[in-house]
Order: C-alpha cells, then structure tokens, then sequence
C-alpha cells in the first residue's frame, strides 16, 4: 500500500471525518473503500461499453412493424 497527500476544502475534510466515525472506520480506510468502488464501477462500465461497441446483432425487423410505444409500456399492467 502506498501513503498520498490529498488537499481538500475544511468543509469537506469535516464531513468526511464525522462520516468516517458514523461508519465506525479511519478516514483513510473510507477513502481507500472510495476509490476502490469507484474504480470497480469505472472497469464494469468500460466492460459494458466494450461489449455494446462489439456487438454484432442487427436491429432489423423481419417486416413486420415495429410494436408502437404505447403497447409496449401496456405489457405488464394490471388491469
């Protein structure tokens, strides 16, 4: 693990201390638990992308006509 100096404005540093004692953890833990979501976020996000971008299926219809709007938001209601 490695140690990093961050400058923050006093009222966040405020904020981030009492919510790292409601957690009941350091404020160093917090932030690490942060940035560790955030990067597990950002890598499922580039994954999605990725398979979006190289999905091959066309979107073409067989010829039959599209489902209008309004019966697609019907399915599933109750009536």
């Amino acid at each position: 693990m490695k140690n990093v100096t961050i400058t923050v404005e006093d009222s966040v540093l405020e904020w981030a201390r009492v919510e790292a004692a409601r957690r009941n953890t350091s404020l160093s833990r917090m932030l690490g638990e942060f940035m560790a979501e955030m990067q597990r976020r950002e890598d499922a996000y580039e994954r999605a992308y990725q398979e979006w971008r190289n999905d091959r299926r066309t979107w073409r219809s067989d010829g039959a006509p599209y489902p209008s709007r309004d019966e697609i938001h019907e399915r599933g209601r109750w009536k």
